[in-house]
């Protein structure tokens, strides 16, 4: 994909976690941010899609496609992907705070919302799934060992079916921002991943979902790679004091638009 502007001075580019790209502070990697959303504004173009060669991003040039898709058969995908159905599904997974004996640490949140496509018809029986770090920021996972406690009760992991009006609803705890090595003194803001998977395996779409008011939002190179600002909103949840629960949890609604022109930002697929 091609951005349609011109590029930025660019820095050297630095593998995660790499001396050169411990020894980049946020202030390089702000100013390369700052670099490219003037070169974005005074291209006048229109791009709601991520820059997929994203300097500031270090190891975008290690993630994104650099050959034209290859074309697969989905029938023989389909011969060794997954099957799901509603028979899959438990109601009982889309509640992230009951998956162990005791109650998990945070602020325990509602986040619902509906799944249309860009005419804004339902899309019913989707397949949705979450994850997310906990409340102090930390995965379960063992690549993921900073310094941050382990919630022996939280496992970060829920998914649930929409609706036949393409609703979805999850009970889960606001995850906490973690660090990343992406330069020295990284941090991401919180978010939930989604996946959404079509009615097969093979359309499977990927994104995330970031809360209102975050102070990392300017210093992310990943949200920024979204250079269009109405396109990065899209990615915002809203609260909405409607879903709270008395004495229970705060309420979050996000929408997922799949086509049109008010789509919600989808990962490429790599």
């Amino acid at each position: 994909m091609t951005t349609g502007f011109g590029r930025a001075e660019q820095l050297p580019v630095a593998a995660p976690g790499s001396l050169d790209a411990i020894a980049i502070d946020q202030a390089a990697i702000s100013a390369e941010i700052h670099a490219h959303a003037v070169d974005y504004q005074r291209s006048g173009r229109e791009q709601l899609a991520p820059t997929l060669d994203y300097p500031p991003y270090r190891s975008t040039v290690l993630r994104h496609p650099t050959h034209a898709p290859y074309p697969a058969d989905p029938e023989l995908l389909e011969l060794f992907a997954p099957v799901f159905g509603h028979q899959d599904v438990d109601p009982l997974e889309a509640d992230l705070t009951i998956q162990h004996s005791g109650q998990p640490m945070g602020e325990r949140i509602v986040v619902t919302g509906r799944v249309t496509d860009g005419e804004g018809r339902p899309v019913a029986h989707q397949l949705v799934e979450v994850w997310q770090a906990n409340a102090s920021g930390r995965y379960i996972h063992q690549r993921d060992q900073h310094p941050a406690p382990l919630d022996p009760n939280f496992t970060g992991m829920g998914r649930c079916l929409t609706d036949g009006e393409g609703r979805y609803r999850f009970t889960t705890i606001r995850p906490g921002p973690y660090p990343w090595k992406n330069h020295h003194n990284a941090w991401r803001p919180a978010h939930i991943h989604f996946s959404l998977f079509g009615t097969e395996f093979t359309q499977r779409l990927v994104t995330q979902m970031y809360f209102p008011g975050d102070p990392l939002f300017a210093l992310d190179p990943i949200l920024q790679s979204i250079p269009d600002l109405r396109a990065r909103d899209r990615l915002v949840a809203a609260y909405d004091h409607t879903i709270t629960q008395h004495e229970w949890c705060t309420g979050y609604r996000w929408d997922i638009v799949l086509t049109g022109g008010a789509r919600t930002w989808i990962e490429p697929a790599e």
